[in-house]
């Protein structure tokens, strides 16, 4: 009797223990191939995305040494994205910067422009802010590394991609913060941009720098615009007409009419969206905004960036009818040139 219960109770074991592991095994394994083979294939698609820019160097003029230098492309893009934007953007919002940066310089390039005899660009905002890494060491201490990461893979992220609009790099304005839109070209520079056009941009409102007000006396405004403000406290200005990116058209203070522009060039103002008050001796001026308006808001592209759209996106709403191309023929041909 004691051998047939053995024989059955081997037999159940079996069934328990043995069948299962062997059902699992061959899913096991596959699940495991399967994570290999996805992992594989991420690894592959980052280190093709590691394309490189085009071995071209950027002549720049370092206004504080009073000397030429000549980075590759590569660095000279980190440098200025580096410059232009906080590095605790969102990684989206600095793609978007460095496509910007890269599409401003291989433009010139292409052209064959130069800011001085020797130099295509000057380390400037007349350009593009440039700053190198031994500055931006000093600049950014022991976040030097993580930051320097994050802006190379920006770089990298985007190489050798520029904007393009009919074929031709575009100018590739940008710009702190909105007052909630963009400007179009011909209101701010007077000439015609078709892909410069005002969109809303209402995310630019988290910006810290989205509204400033500032005092100044009355006398110095005065002497400034060469007018004479009018005696009575309250609001400075009138006939007021307003560009379709909502900041100042036109404005008549005193006895003479200007533009926005003219006024926040003169006064020094953050934005051409601005209101004036008169109390007794003071000048209080409110702007919003901070920047020319034209382009790219940077701040309004970290919002679309942390809202989940990628840089193409942010590019291709800020710049209207534009494609995202890649700049090696541009560059290859002008390098066959030399």
């Amino acid at each position: 009797m004691k051998r047939p219960l053995v024989i059955v109770l081997s037999i159940f074991l079996f069934i328990v223990l043995v069948i299962p592991t062997l059902i699992v095994m061959p899913f096991s394994h596959s699940s495991k191939t399967v994570v290999v083979a996805d992992q594989q294939k991420k690894a592959e698609a980052a280190a093709s995305a590691k394309s490189k820019d085009p071995a071209v160097t950027v002549s720049v003029y370092r206004t504080t040494e009073k000397k030429v230098e000549a980075p590759s492309l590569r660095d000279y893009l980190v440098g200025v994205v580096a410059s232009e934007m906080p590095a605790e953007f969102n990684e989206e919002a600095l793609k978007a910067q460095a496509l910007s940066a890269r599409t401003f310089i291989v433009k010139r390039l292409v052209n064959k422009q130069k800011a001085t005899d020797q130099a295509v660009v000057t380390d400037t905002p007349d350009y593009q802010v440039f700053k190198d890494k031994s500055e931006l060491k000093k600049i950014w201490g022991k976040d030097y590394n993580w930051k320097l990461k994050k802006i190379e893979e920006a770089v990298d992220g985007t190489a050798g991609q520029i904007i393009t609009y009919n074929g031709t790099p575009i100018t590739a304005s940008f710009f702190s913060t909105s007052n909630g839109y963009t400007e179009n070209a011909e209101d701010y520079w007077e000439n015609t941009i078709p892909y410069l056009k005002s969109v809303k941009s209402p995310w630019d409102v988290d910006s810290p720098k989205y509204k400033d007000t500032i005092k100044l006396p009355v006398a110095t405004v005065e002497k400034k615009l060469q007018i004479k403000l009018p005696t009575t406290n309250g609001d400075v200005g009138s006939n007021i007409k307003r560009t379709p990116g909502h900041r100042i058209a036109s404005i008549k203070i005193g006895n003479k009419t200007w533009t926005g522009r003219e006024i926040r060039e003169k006064l020094n103002l953050r934005s051409s969206d601005f209101t004036m008050v008169r109390n007794g001796q003071t000048l209080s001026i409110t702007t919003k905004g901070y920047g020319h308006g034209v382009g790219m808001s940077q701040y309004g592209a970290n919002g679309m960036a942390n809202a989940g759209k990628n840089y193409q996106d942010i590019v291709k709403y800020y710049y209207k009818g534009v494609k995202i191309t890649n700049a090696d023929d541009m560059l290859n041909k002008m390098l066959v040139k030399k």
